[in-house]
């Protein structure tokens, strides 16, 4: 090639780079992967515990490894997304003010990574059924959704909800309002035997 096609072609590539270039660069948004959502149905779980209540088709219910000793603790599993509800049986005896000040304090740890906490109560005195539930906003909160529950006199059940990945409630909005909303229908379908 002689130096007039050199030339050429270098005049060539200047003008192409010169007039590919004329808007900013601006980057995609980083995206979360989909995420599909199960149909909701629900099982009762009625067995020799002191409590029932309905629970998801889609997770399922498993004794807490963490505490062989304790019969009635048990989570409730969501395999598919890697959630867990821990849910702990205690016997009343003269000593439910302790019980709710633990279950306040264990949802207070969250505040530090929380940007609030509102509350909610539960108020059924046709099953006797009375409690509060946490709802933990942010995006680093380890646990978003406590609750408990109590007749008062005899029986309190606590829960929270957790998951197996890394805070990020951001990407984890979708599956989070999915398995509040099985969380209010185990509240709202709970019985004291």
């Amino acid at each position: 090639m002689n130096r007039k096609s050199y030339s050429s072609i270098i005049l060539l590539i200047l003008i192409v780079i010169a007039t590919s270039c004329g808007d900013d660069y601006v980057p995609k948004p980083s995206g979360y992967f989909r995420i599909d959502l199960p149909e909701k149905k629900y099982q009762n779980f009625d067995t020799v515990f002191p409590f029932s209540f309905e629970y998801p088709l889609y997770a399922r219910i498993v004794h807490d490894p963490q505490s062989p000793d304790e019969p009635y603790w048990i989570n409730v599993d969501f395999p598919k997304f890697r959630g867990r509800i821990h849910l702990t049986y205690r016997e009343v005896n003269n000593n439910l003010i302790k019980y709710l000040e633990d279950s306040r304090t264990m949802a207070m740890k969250h505040m530090s990574k929380s940007t609030g906490i509102s509350e909610q109560v539960i108020n059924n005195p046709d099953r006797k059924v009375y409690g509060l539930i946490y709802m933990i906003s942010g995006s680093s909160a380890a646990s978003t959704y406590q609750f408990y529950l109590t007749d008062s006199t005899r029986n309190f059940v606590r829960g929270a909800l957790y998951f197996s990945v890394a805070p990020n409630n951001d990407s984890l909005a979708p599956v989070i309002s999915f398995v509040q909303e099985d969380i209010r229908h185990m509240v709202e379908t709970f019985r004291w035997k």
